[in-house]
């Protein structure tokens, strides 16, 4: 692969936001913005769809073990637990999400507390009009090519409630920066991990993945949907032996990928073995990546640019432009 075949296919260049990440989560991590603070939050709600969700999912992931119970809303209906100690984070990337409007009309008729970002949109018109907290984070290039601007920027914002050390922050922003070094668009060769998984990946990939780095596995699955427009599986491991595997009884146009955490439980660790042993026996290929070491943030993060920057390239390799999202735009058009 040359970057001219690159710039050939990805009409609307991509994969040059997808070079700047570290750089976009660095500024929208130490930009001076106004801060969110709010006291005595027991229950944190993220609400958003897409590329907004998969924020969510990325902060419940670091808050996991800490003393604050955290939900998930991809939809339109908030959880009957939300009370006065609730914090309610809103996303919407463009800002004209319809289901993430449903949950902020809801959540301001709650005793909640409310914050709010998205690059404008009826969301911000709606929190002016209602005197809610609303940051306004750009949209660069598209909401999923945002992921870093938007995290970084909600985590920037809410840096007084979030437990989470500034210290752990900025790591997973110097691991972005040696990521990148290797699977930037000025490292086209084999030793680029994102362009090794892109060239397994084939028909419908199968995502294995273990609890505590489901969100890693999701935005991949997404990622993949978006940019290479094809269908995927993700499956939590453990809960995979319990049933999914019988699937590899037969043959089938399906390919499994293992996400691995260095730090994984050790009955998880045992579970990889077991399987890689199956998969071996039955003659069935597939593919392991591993997360670094680090705290939690740096090892999802460093795994979702990877897989991110992989469907970019899978996309060049099939001749299919990752921008373009046809579908999406019909199902917005016609609600």
């Amino acid at each position: 692969m040359k970057i001219d075949d690159i710039d050939k296919i990805d009409t609307q260049k991509i994969y040059e936001i997808y070079d700047k990440w570290p750089e976009i989560a660095r500024e929208s991590f130490v930009k001076q913005i106004k801060k969110f603070d709010v006291q005595d939050i027991d229950h944190i709600v993220f609400a958003g769809m897409g590329g907004s969700g998969s924020i969510g999912d990325v902060i419940g992931a670091i808050l996991s073990k800490e003393d604050v119970h955290v939900s998930s809303v991809k939809g339109y209906v908030l959880p009957k637990t939300v009370d006065s100690k609730t914090l309610i984070v809103t996303t919407s990337v463009s800002g004209n999400t319809r289901e993430t409007m449903t949950v902020l009309e809801k959540a301001k008729n709650s005793s909640a507390k409310i914050a709010a970002f998205s690059s404008g949109g009826m969301i911000k018109e709606y929190c002016q009009r209602n005197n809610i907290f609303h940051q306004e984070v750009s949209m660069i290039h598209s909401p999923r090519a945002s992921f870093t601007n938007f995290l970084y920027g909600i985590i920037n914002t809410l840096e007084t409630i979030l437990p989470i050390k500034r210290s752990d922050v900025l790591e997973s922003i110097s691991i972005l920066d040696i990521t990148k070094k290797n699977i930037s668009s000025e490292n086209l060769t084999e030793s680029n991990d994102s362009l090794k998984l892109a060239q397994f990946v084939k028909e419908i990939p199968c995502l294995y993945y273990p609890a505590g780095l489901q969100s890693a596995a999701i935005r991949f699955k997404n990622s993949l949907q978006e940019n290479a427009k094809m269908h995927v599986i993700a499956e939590d491991v453990i809960e995979s032996c319990h049933n999914g595997i019988v699937a590899w009884k037969k043959n089938s146009g399906v390919y499994p990928i293992l996400i691995k955490g260095q730090d994984d439980y050790i009955k998880t660790k045992e579970r990889w073995s077991i399987l890689e042993e199956f998969f071996d026996k039955k003659g069935i290929k597939y593919f392991s990546i591993n997360s670094v070491n680090g705290n939690i943030l740096s090892k999802i993060m460093n795994l979702v640019y990877i897989f991110d920057y992989a469907t970019v390239y899978f996309s060049i390799l099939n001749s299919i432009d990752p921008s373009p999202v046809d579908a999406i735009d019909y199902i917005k058009s016609r609600l």
